[in-house]
């Protein structure tokens, strides 16, 4: 089991690399499965996370988190959905990041919140520009296999990270620089994004 209060500062920062980019997947499954494992005690939670594990959030992120399992799978719906998580899923986790990192240094605990931010970013741009290419398809059985994956590799990544610190940074390193290698593309999507979830709100 992982003590987050004790673990050496670039294990935390692996295990806060990995819980950002799962953020920037779904933000709310992160939070549920951090909650409901440290309500179970296979997970202690440093002092500015433990509201995580009280019932009320653990709840309250499983309601959105089933509520977003259905809406990131509706074509086009999904574009205005994600468009309108660009500033709740990276925000929560520099949050997250920052409070998980109180007992270290004020300098420490910015590069934390800018790494949980920054990771999340990626990681949000990255499934955003995804969707946005499959949205076109005229079939949606692309568009939801690629929100399970999705759901699925968040999931993962998090329990991952209360077992492995090391590797699941090393698995959200790996996803990040595959996602920077293709900013090019990720960018141009999300300009395809943007105008669409316009003109979706403009009807």
């Amino acid at each position: 089991m992982l003590d987050v209060l004790r673990i050496p500062p670039a294990e935390l920062f692996a295990l806060l690399a990995a819980i950002g980019f799962a953020a920037g997947l779904n933000l709310y499954a992160t939070i549920a499965v951090l909650g409901l494992l440290a309500r179970f005690s296979h997970l202690p939670l440093p002092p500015g996370l433990q509201l995580l594990d009280t019932w009320p959030v653990i709840l309250v992120s499983a309601a959105l988190f089933a509520v977003e399992f259905f809406a990131d799978k509706i074509p086009a719906f999904d574009l205005v959905w994600n468009t309108l998580h660009t500033f709740i899923r990276i925000p929560v986790a520099g949050l997250l990041a920052y409070q998980a990192t109180n007992q270290l240094s004020p300098e420490k605990q910015l590069l934390a919140t800018l790494l949980g931010a920054g990771v999340a970013f990626v990681a949000h741009g990255g499934k955003t520009a995804a969707r946005a290419a499959v949205t076109a398809s005229p079939e949606p059985l692309s568009n939801i296999t690629l929100s399970l994956g999705e759901d699925a590799l968040a999931i993962a990544l998090t329990w991952l990270a209360t077992r492995h610190p090391y590797a699941a940074g090393a698995v959200a390193a790996v996803l990040v620089a595959i996602t920077v290698l293709m900013a090019r593309l990720v960018i141009r999507a999300l300009k395809t994004l943007f105008r669409g979830a316009e003109q979706e709100l403009a009807r």
